[in-house]
């Protein structure tokens, strides 16, 4: 058994949360010295102080601070109980709640997550968002695992893991009416076209960057976005030339029509599944890492399509 009472724990976190202990009993229609004695009981049972006085009110001292986070995960498992409980009892399935970065290539994200359709009733919830914020959310256990184009930063403070999901070199692509009069030779054709570009936040860019300096081609950069779906749209619809992984080159150029202008194999995104633990217990999961062992280096996503043949001027 803990040397704390939950309850103790909770009228501290509501204390926390609002700012102080007249806040929390109002919050909780309860008498403060109630609340405060509780929040005391909870420092006498830890050893350490939890809020110091801050002028007119109340802060967190360091333990404090530390007791706040680890009390946000262990009441955001609480509220998660009876969703967990109830699906299970009417055997809903599985539920994976994953969060994406969005640098990923939205086709590479189907394509990682193809093996999960293995799964009987998988619940798939998919969340977007910046990598950082991501890491935050599956720090607090709102996410199972966050896909990513890059592993995790080494960080004491937050403890997650990264799992290599496979890698894959990257192509150039482009619309045929962006091609009239354009020499037909790659890489050179990139000097006369406008380029689409990830931002500087993706892990890629740099390695594209240098890239397009030893070709020699100096880029006229036409856009640069952080969402890759975006970035893709504004492609296909004539605005430049633009990079994607092989992956996804059947679908760019059977469905979307796109040329594949060439392949730079030089250069390779990499791609991650992070999570809390060194050894995923997710079923799901587990099954997404055993299908990464069997992946080459995006070959066979793009096997049988051939770079385009350009317009002559």
């Amino acid at each position: 058994m803990p040397p704390f009472n939950y309850r103790h724990l909770y009228y501290f976190w509501v204390a926390a949360k609002e700012g102080g202990i007249a806040r929390a009993a109002e919050r909780l229609d309860m008498a403060v010295q109630t609340v405060s004695t509780q929040v005391r009981e909870l420092e006498r049972s830890l050893g350490f102080a939890l809020f110091r006085p801050a002028g007119r009110g109340m802060a967190l001292t360091p333990a404090g601070a530390a007791a706040l986070r680890l009390a946000e995960q262990i009441f955001l498992l609480g509220e998660q109980l009876p969703a967990a409980v109830r699906e299970a009892a009417v055997g809903q399935g599985v539920r994976l709640n994953v969060g994406i970065s969005d640098s990923l290539d939205k086709l590479v994200v189907r394509h990682l997550l193809q093996p999960a359709s293995q799964t009987p009733d998988l619940r798939l919830m998919c969340h977007e968002g910046e990598f950082d914020d991501l890491l935050g959310e599956l720090a607090l256990h709102r996410l199972d695992v966050v896909l990513a184009d890059r592993p995790a930063p080494a960080n004491p403070n937050l403890k997650v893991y990264s799992h290599p999901l496979g890698r894959t070199s990257l192509a150039w692509y482009a619309p045929a009416v962006l091609l009239g009069g354009v020499e037909p030779e790659f890489p050179a054709c990139l000097g006369q076209l406008p380029l689409l570009l990830p931002t500087i936040h993706s892990a890629v860019r740099p390695h594209l960057d240098d890239w397009l300096v030893r070709q020699g081609i100096q880029a006229r950069v036409a856009g640069e976005f952080e969402d890759s779906a975006l970035l893709a749209t504004f492609g296909e619809s004539g605005f430049g030339a633009f990079p994607a992984p092989e992956w996804s080159s059947d679908e760019l150029t059977r469905v979307r029509g796109l040329v594949l202008l060439g392949r730079c194999p030089e250069v390779e995104e990499h791609f991650y599944a992070i999570s809390t633990h060194r050894k995923v217990e997710h079923p799901v999961v587990q099954l997404l890492l055993a299908a990464s062992l069997s992946r080459d280096d995006g070959a066979a996503g793009a096997r049988g399509t051939e770079p385009g043949r350009l317009p002559s001027a």
